[in-house]
């Protein structure tokens, strides 16, 4: 459902929840809101809303500010919007919200903001770590992705590399979670995408929770191979290039086998048994089949 499938009815001075009740009790329908633009004070002398300025808090703190605007404040790329997450947060919750409502912009989540928000040198980690936590215990669903990037929460939050939130997504998530693959990163995975953005820290947790280093994306890459190349950056980014030497050489060793075959090859010296062993199972040559999240083409040795 999305804002549009509503009642046509003025938008201006209330929440959603306030306009329908009908339609949210107990919150149990998500909705994706309208879009808005960031409310700001009249006499505002700056560009970005600061949650620890006096005029923007009467604003913040006010039922009138409907859930568009305060998503759209959200949208804010500064640190004063991003420290402060959890209280912006919890303002569209108070209003009534289901905590998997979406952003009619980014079709995001306040679970994907919150990845965001951990981001170093923008947010606070310890901010958002207990904010994704409150998040999750509400009934956040860290599986659900923005259609716009195919992302969803640990996608975002190995690409901001946050390791810690990594942990407290993964904590409740599926096993098989934790390699799930995305269409805007060539449908690679978490950790192709923490390594392809040097993210080291979201690498080695990703890791140390199960990732598979060896799981192969539309291009039949592995994590390590797309790492960015050292020898193509310049000199300025020495850092840089150390970082993914590193990242490049921890992912090669985490590698179980050579990945350098994308067929599963049965031994050939039973051929007839290897054949009955393949009819036991009702398979046969030459069918695909998908282990540990890879598909593979089964043939035999000659």
């Amino acid at each position: 459902m999305t804002i549009e499938d509503l009642p046509d009815i003025p938008l201006e001075g209330s929440s959603l929840i306030g306009r329908y009740p009908f339609l949210f009790t107990g919150s149990d329908t998500s909705v994706i809101f309208s879009i808005s633009a960031a409310p700001m004070p009249s006499d505002c002398e700056f560009s970005f809303f600061d949650p620890n300025d006096a005029s923007c808090q009467e604003i913040l703190f006010d039922p009138k500010t409907s859930v568009s605007e305060l998503f759209a404040i959200l949208r804010q790329w500064v640190p004063q919007v991003q420290q402060n997450i959890d209280i912006i947060g919890n303002e569209i919750l108070k209003r009534g919200c289901n905590v998997n409502d979406r952003d009619g912009l980014t079709d995001m989540t306040l679970l994907h903001y919150t990845c965001k928000s951990g981001a170093h040198g923008i947010g606070d980690i310890e901010t958002a770590v207990k904010f994704a936590a409150q998040l999750i215990d509400l009934g956040a669903d860290a599986s659900l992705r923005s259609r716009w990037t195919n992302m969803n929460a640990l996608h975002y939050a190995s690409y901001f590399d946050v390791p810690e939130l990594i942990r407290v997504i993964l904590k409740t998530s599926k096993p098989k979670d934790v390699d799930a693959t995305c269409s805007d990163f060539n449908f690679g995975t978490a950790l192709h995408i923490a390594a392809h953005n040097l993210c080291a820290g979201a690498v080695k947790t990703l890791l140390e929770l199960g990732a598979n280093p060896a799981f192969r994306n539309d291009k039949g890459q592995i994590p390590a191979e797309v790492v960015p190349d050292p020898v193509d950056m310049p000199l300025e980014m020495a850092d840089a290039a150390a970082i993914a030497k590193e990242i490049k050489q921890m992912l090669l060793d985490a590698v179980p086998l050579p990945c350098t075959s994308a067929k599963a090859v049965l031994p050939n010296s039973d051929h007839t048994t290897s054949r009955a062993m393949l009819t036991s199972l009702g398979l046969k040559l030459g069918d695909r089949v998908v282990i540990a999240g890879q598909k593979f083409h089964l043939s035999l040795t000659s």
